[in-house]
């Protein structure tokens, strides 16, 4: 007996350092964020502005919100600190802007298919064939005439709209060629929850499934859907091209994150901190912008180097697709302002 309970003694000793060792020896998960880390100590910060986008800050539009941190921090004297949260550390985008609304956060970069639901007229930039080029986006920014009533569309919810930055042209990423509409026409595409994605693809007769972002890994996995509606540089950064290997370049408006943020928090802060921030926000957003023109082409040589295939409809067909959104640029023209829409496209179209 004396042995037998050394022996169990002698055994759990074993267990009791085995277990340790055995957890020390697992890996540790890698910080998705590590490099993007503060060099400095916002503790002594005495405004604070949280930030919030969905995306990956890998994404030159996302990144900017660590360039906005690290110019204000440093403009600031240490003042101000832009507390960034990309990866939907704050939850998914309709309850962000909730949050913005509120009160309980103060920023948020906000995709603009869901920018759309805070006011109308910010779904302007997602209708189809309306602001659609890198060029077309830089006039549109640079054009008071434009800019500005897209800029106040919000303040009756409370949100100022202080700028934009992208992450390049829409398409469809397929796990199946997409060369022509009849190809189209077998595919689930997935859209994003916005009113305005759902009507034109109602009018182009296309199938569709409007899901959030974070649950289309697993169904384009599954083979619930089958293509997505969306850019290059996110299918093939967020490895999406991995399963569907083929992207039919539409470019029928480009992705914007819309940088939104709570009025009355900002009516707050000290008029030099407004300053500052604001300037900072519109430097680096522009920078950005040109940034986005690069990573598109870099995205696209990297995706066509790795085997996704690329294709364009035809003249013909991509006029058919201009032909039938006709309708919805009429119903949302009445929603943003009919006489601004056709401002918008007039003085794009020069």
């Amino acid at each position: 007996m004396r042995r037998i309970s050394g022996l169990m003694l002698l055994v759990c000793f074993c267990l009791i350092i085995s277990v340790p060792a055995a957890q020390s020896a697992e890996p540790a998960k890698k910080d998705p964020l590590a490099s993007w880390q503060a060099k400095f100590d916002p503790s002594d910060a005495e405004y604070t502005y949280i930030l919030s986008n969905i995306s990956h800050p890998v994404i030159e539009g996302v990144g900017v919100g660590y360039r906005i941190r690290d110019a204000v921090w440093e403009k600031s004297g240490g003042r101000l600190f832009v507390d960034f949260r990309p990866l939907a550390q704050l939850g998914g985008e309709k309850d962000v802007i909730s949050k913005l609304k509120l009160g309980a956060i103060q920023g948020m970069l906000s995709s603009s298919v869901a920018a759309a639901n805070v006011a109308d007229r910010l779904g302007i930039v997602n209708l189809p064939y309306v602001i659609d080029t890198f060029d077309q986006l830089d006039t549109f920014r640079a054009t008071p005439a434009l800019w500005e009533p897209f800029a106040a569309s919000a303040m009756s919810s409370g949100i100022k709209v202080v700028d934009i930055t992208g992450y390049g042209p829409y398409g469809w990423a397929t796990t199946a060629p997409v060369k022509t509409l009849a190809d189209a026409k077998t595919i689930n595409f997935r859209i994003a929850e916005a009113p305005v994605n759902t009507d034109f693809y109602k009018a182009w007769g296309l199938k569709f499934t409007v899901m959030p972002w974070p649950d289309v890994p697993q169904a384009l996995q599954t083979g619930v859907i089958s293509g997505l509606d969306h850019t290059a540089i996110v299918c093939n950064i967020t490895k999406k091209f991995t399963i569907a290997k083929n992207f039919t370049e539409l470019d029928y408006a480009q992705g914007l994150f819309v940088h939104l943020m709570s009025k009355k928090w900002f009516d707050k802060l000290p008029a030099d901190l407004q300053k500052i921030l604001i300037e900072v926000i519109e430097e680096e957003s522009a920078k950005t912008r040109e940034l986005t023109r690069k990573q598109y082409t870099a995205q696209i040589a990297s995706a066509k180097e790795a085997g996704v295939s690329f294709f364009k409809l035809s003249a013909a067909e991509q006029q058919q697709l201009i032909n039938d959104a006709a309708p919805v640029l009429a119903k949302w023209g009445e929603k943003i302002g009919i006489d601004y829409l056709n401002l918008v496209r007039t003085t794009l179209a020069k």
